[in-house]
Formats: C-alpha cells, structure tokens, sequence
C-alpha cells in the first residue's frame, strides 16, 4: 500500500513539474516514428527491471510513457501485452531477480546463484524471442479480445 501512495505523490509531483513534457520531448526526439518509440520504452522497462520490481515499474514508469504511445496510436491490449512480457524478464533477471532467489532455495546446496544466473539465460533470450514475436504479429495478442467483442 506505501509503494502505491508513495507512487501517487511522485506521478503528481512530476506532473506538477511537467516531467511530462521532458519525456514527450524524448520521444519525439527518437528517429524512426513509433516502432523506434515502443522498442525504447521497452529498453527502458528491460532495464529498470533489473533494479526495480514490477509493481513499482508498472505504478511509475509505464503511466508516464502509456499517454505519448496512445497519442501515437498504439492499440493499447497490444501494448499491454508487450509491457507483460518484457516485466516477466525482470523475474529472471539479475542481480534482483525474484525468480532465482526462489530458484536458489530450492535447489541442492552446491548449485551456487552464479550457475542460476548462468541457467537462465536461454530463458531470457526466449522471453526476448517472445516479445519479438508479439511485435511482428499483434494478432498473437489482440484475437482473443476481438474474439469476446472488445
């Protein structure tokens, strides 16, 4: 619950200070129209996963990007799901990965956390195959909600 407050002073604090403003200018500084801009809210969603949990990725970071990409036309389930697969990496990845820390307790005491480290690396590269995929065929993502009539 303080995680939420605490991300509700700080949307409206940097609302207050037009921080909007500074990161709409971010983006539109990007070459390459929309595809460049998605591909580095990802990046930057990739990193903070790595030193941020998702909840406060997903309370902070991705509101402050979600306006500029649906100003730009972005189908909003799509993107969505681009944001869910790209958070389900930062379970495995270091050095906060929630995912090896469970790996490590139940695993035998002489698989050290660097070999869980080194283990899910494929993983990773299967996680970033997945949003690839999702990329190039928004169909995977958006059937289902057509399906039911959204």
């Amino acid at each position: 619950m303080f995680i939420l407050m605490t991300a509700q002073v700080f949307a409206l604090s940097f609302r207050g200070l037009h921080g909007e403003d500074l990161i709409a200018g971010m983006f539109e500084a990007l070459p390459g129209g929309t595809n460049t801009a998605i591909w580095f809210m990802m990046l930057i969603i990739f990193v903070l996963g790595f030193f941020v949990e998702w909840i406060e990725i997903s309370y902070i970071a991705v509101p402050l990007f979600l306006p500029i990409l649906m100003n730009m036309g972005v189908d909003p389930v799509w993107l969505a799901m681009l944001i869910t697969v790209n958070l389900q990496s930062s379970f495995l990845t270091p050095p906060f990965g929630w995912a090896l820390f469970y790996l490590k307790g139940v695993a035998p005491p002489e698989v050290n956390i660097k070999d869980i480290y080194k283990g899910v690396v494929p993983f990773i590269g299967l996680q970033f195959l997945a949003l690839v995929l999702l990329f190039l065929y928004p169909q995977i993502a958006l059937w289902l909600p057509k399906a039911i009539g959204w």
